[in-house]
């Protein structure tokens, strides 16, 4: 089976993650988006995306293409319907496209912009969907996302037996990965799951509430306090005080210090001390910078913290108030809270004046804080990254400041 997952316009709404990115591989609960489709249908999947992002994730076409909306993840009754398609149907949603199955020239022909059969649809109207269409929900779904996930990945499986020295409740809720090491620590799974993955260690001290997935080769630091609904990808360092937060791989918050109801990118770093508000002090709407409307927007939610796009760092003690987008590549720090939205490749604080962070500058810091994990910038990551440097010049107020 060859899926292809397709961004739509939801993908404008969920910058600054998907600049560097396709939608579907966004992580969410355990598994990223793909990796959820590759598992559900022992799948072939690849992506349509920018044109920037193509040559990095390109897409795969073979005789039967399973085009699929890369915003909807993988459940029981979707799935049951987009194995019933046959050749020149389509799957939708209150007009919008979630799924359809076309041969390799009606592919070929959409590509290029050219005309294919008219698709039949099929309206699928009140089948249950799990869909993300705004920043938020990827924390507000991350609970049901892990217990979703936890369940694919450990059906008809032995974990390793916990260690005696770890006091448990919910035993039956935990599953431990082959190479995983756990110190004298506490953890409740009765409310969900807890997935430590391959080679992942939880030093002395942490209190972990379920649900809760540590990925491969991440580490949570002595007396982490880590609430339900977080989820770390592969090769995190997580230490203080976290909840309902999802970080997608290769990110640090190894010290002290509050993080709540927040997605973090990968290779960021926040320093010792940072926080976050994920409370408005009046108790009111949390609004959150949306891209696709140039404008902070409702999010519908009374709690709501930080977003951070790839490659950005925070110095000691930085505050990050409720509600708070980062791009992409940004370097923040100084005392006082951060604004609420800062665009990507932004360098400074609140008490200093914001600048540009020189994408020269960004790519020789990348490569040091990648080679530490014996990994590399790509030539393809940087011209991701030079792109993503262009095309969010719009946002950096203080270059069109110096124009004028």
């Amino acid at each position: 089976m060859n899926i292809i997952l397709f961004d739509d316009d939801t993908r404008e709404k969920l910058l600054p993650l998907t600049y560097t990115r396709p939608v579907g591989m966004l992580r969410l609960g355990i598994m990223t988006i793909q990796e959820k489709w590759e598992r559900y249908f022992s799948a072939d999947v690849s992506f349509i995306t920018q044109d920037y992002l193509s040559d990095k994730y390109p897409i795969q076409i073979k005789e039967k293409n399973y085009v699929v909306n890369a915003s909807i993840l993988p459940t029981f009754h979707i799935c049951k319907l987009i194995e019933q398609l046959q050749e020149n149907e389509a799957l939708l949603k209150d007009g919008d496209l979630i799924a359809a199955l076309l041969n390799e020239q009606q592919f070929d022909n959409l590509i290029q912009n050219e005309d294919i059969n008219e698709l039949e649809g099929f309206e699928i109207g009140d089948t249950p969907l799990m869909r993300i269409t705004q920043l938020s929900d990827l924390f507000s779904l991350n609970a049901d996302a892990i217990k979703h996930d936890f369940d694919q990945l450990t059906k008809n499986r032995e974990t390793l037996p916990l260690p005696s020295f770890v006091q448990a409740i919910g035993r039956e809720n935990i599953f431990i990965e082959e190479g995983a090491e756990l110190s004298i620590s506490m953890i409740n799974a009765t409310d969900g799951p807890v997935y430590i993955g391959k080679n992942a260690k939880i030093l002395e001290g942490c209190l972990i509430r379920g649900p809760f997935a540590l990925g491969d080769h991440s580490v949570l630091k002595m007396g982490a306090k880590i609430y339900g609904g977080s989820s770390f990808g592969p090769h995190c360092k997580v230490g203080g005080e976290v909840s309902n937060v999802l970080m997608q791989g290769y990110s640090n918050k190894g010290h002290d210090g509050y993080l709540g109801n927040s997605v973090i990118g990968e290779w960021c770093n926040l320093g010792a001390a940072t926080n976050n508000s994920n409370l408005k002090n009046n108790y009111s709407e949390v609004k959150l910078w949306d891209y696709a409307a140039s404008s902070f927007a409702k999010t519908g939610l009374q709690f709501c913290g930080l977003i951070m796009g790839d490659h950005s760092k925070a110095g000691i003690n930085t505050m990050f108030n409720t509600g708070t987008v980062v791009g992409v590549a940004c370097n923040v720090y100084g005392a006082g809270y951060q604004k609420n939205f800062l665009p990507s490749f932004t360098w400074g604080g609140p008490d200093t004046t914001y600048k540009t962070h020189r994408i020269d500058k960004v790519i020789e810091t990348s490569n040091l804080v990648m080679h530490r994990r014996g990994l590399g910038l790509s030539e393809d990551d940087q011209k991701i990254l030079k792109h993503i440097f262009d095309i969010s010049s719009e946002y950096r107020s203080w270059e069109r400041q110096r124009s004028t």
